[in-house]
């Protein structure tokens, strides 16, 4: 039972008993009815001002308390009144102001942070307290190329990618520098952050792949002029004076000539291989601006299987074509481009050996065209497929590396996206998407 229906009770059993003691008075002497109705009506009537002055105020207390309940802070509550009750009214009506502007300034706070993250050019991946994402910004969708959707409630293990997997084993606060995809680099660094008192991880995903290209872009080109400028030197005059030492083989003996001849020009062939070779580092140090005009992908490629015919024929490699649509005239440095697939095609060749498919898929994808080289070659070791756009890096024994460094340069230099995707004893694939960073083919430039 209620306080407010025992009250109730009390009073009428209260009066109940009143008028049965005032029964024998009102049958000994009727004067003694019109006191005692008078006093049982003053009697109802302090108990009803009783009743409200009580009820009343535990009513405020009641309707406060589910405001707060209901969390609605924009109600507050009239004064009653009495001057103890008016002080707990404008005390609550301070904490309802304060928890109504504590709650705008919090929305306001999340929905610039909304706003922050999803503008972010950096990923951010949250988890719950069972190291299941719970939530990421687009940034985060794009580089797993997964929705929100899709991977909420997953562990970064479940996603099943390579770069998911290198994710799920970071540690909180370790930052690591993974590869994602080709040439793409991330820096991923593992935090947590409190939520009403408990830690909770999440994943900042940096993507740093430009930087490290100009970065080591200014590394190499500097190391190479300095190298350049001293080799040239030096096999320039030992040039000179080797060619003058030959003038002096008539003066030598007949027996003693021939071998004095034979080892100038074994150090002179070296010195011009050695120049050479200085050369072909030189060449990426000094990849102009592209010149773009329209081109025919086919024809480009028709034209490079010609140049390569004998070659594969040498070492029983077939071309397949997979014409899977016709992207149209592409805006691009045609020799620049030639060059790029010439090295990609040579590096084909080189992996499958002797015996094997080369395949040229062109095609095109949302609209952006793009060429597809696949060989059927023995693959690339996952420890040397994280360093194959590394400068001057070669999984070849005498290789110098410089054949992907300019294509990297070349296409960096188009602004085309490419990847190679390749595993151990599976097709290696050059994947070559021919869209500018605007997703727009610019106009011919002299």
């Amino acid at each position: 039972m209620k306080l407010r229906h025992r009250f109730i009770l009390y009073v009428a059993v209260l009066h109940l008993g009143l008028a049965a003691l005032a029964v024998p008075l009102l049958l000994e002497d009727r004067v003694w009815l019109l006191a005692v109705e008078a006093l049982i009506l003053m009697s109802l009537f302090l108990g009803y001002t009783l009743y409200r002055s009580v009820f009343g105020t535990l009513s405020v207390i009641q309707t406060g308390a589910q405001f707060l309940q209901e969390q609605d802070f924009s109600t507050r509550i009239v004064p009653v009144g009495q001057p103890e009750m008016d002080q707990l009214v404008a005390l609550y009506n301070r904490m309802i102001d304060q928890l109504r502007d504590e709650r705008v300034r919090l929305q306001e706070q999340h929905h610039f942070l909304n706003k922050v993250l999803a503008a972010s050019p950096s990923g951010i991946v949250t988890f719950d307290l069972d190291r299941r994402i719970s939530m990421m910004n687009p940034a985060a969708a794009r580089i797993l190329q997964r929705s929100e959707q899709e991977l909420r409630g997953l562990m970064l293990a479940e996603v099943r990618t390579p770069f998911a997997n290198e994710l799920h084993q970071l540690k909180v606060g370790e930052s690591r520098l993974i590869p994602l995809g080709g040439r793409r680099r991330l820096k991923c660094q593992k935090s947590h952050f409190l939520d009403r008192g408990f830690p909770r991880e999440f994943v900042l995903l940096e993507e740093l792949t430009e930087e490290l290209r100009q970065t080591e872009k200014a590394a190499y080109e500097k190391l190479i002029r300095m190298m350049s400028h001293e080799v040239n030197n030096t096999v320039a005059a030992t040039n000179s004076l080797l060619h003058s030492c030959r003038h002096y083989a008539g003066q030598l003996k007949d027996e003693d000539r021939e071998d004095y001849e034979k080892a100038l020009q074994v150090v002179i062939g070296r010195a011009e291989e050695l120049n050479d070779f200085m050369k072909g580092f030189a060449e990426v140090a000094r990849v102009p601006n592209p010149c773009r005009h329209p081109c025919d992908l086919r024809e480009l490629l028709m034209q490079i299987q010609r140049l390569l015919d004998s070659e594969l024929a040498q070492r029983r490699i077939s071309w397949q074509w997979d014409i899977q649509a016709d992207p149209g005239p592409v805006m691009l440095d045609r020799g620049q481009m030639e060059q790029a697939l010439v090295n990609i095609l040579r590096n084909s060749i080189e992996a499958i050996e002797y015996a094997g498919t080369i395949t040229a898929r062109i095609g095109s994808s949302a609209g952006v065209p793009f060429v597809l080289i696949e060989d059927t070659g023995s693959g690339i070791r996952p420890e040397d497929a994280e360093r194959l756009f590394t400068p001057f890096f070669s999984t070849k024994q005498n290789g110098q590396g410089i054949g992907l460094t300019l294509v990297r340069e070349i296409l960096d230099g188009h602004g085309f996206d490419y990847a190679l995707d390749s595993a151990p004893d599976c097709p290696t694939r050059f994947s070559i998407s021919f869209a500018t960073p605007t997703h727009q083919r610019l106009a011919p430039t002299s």
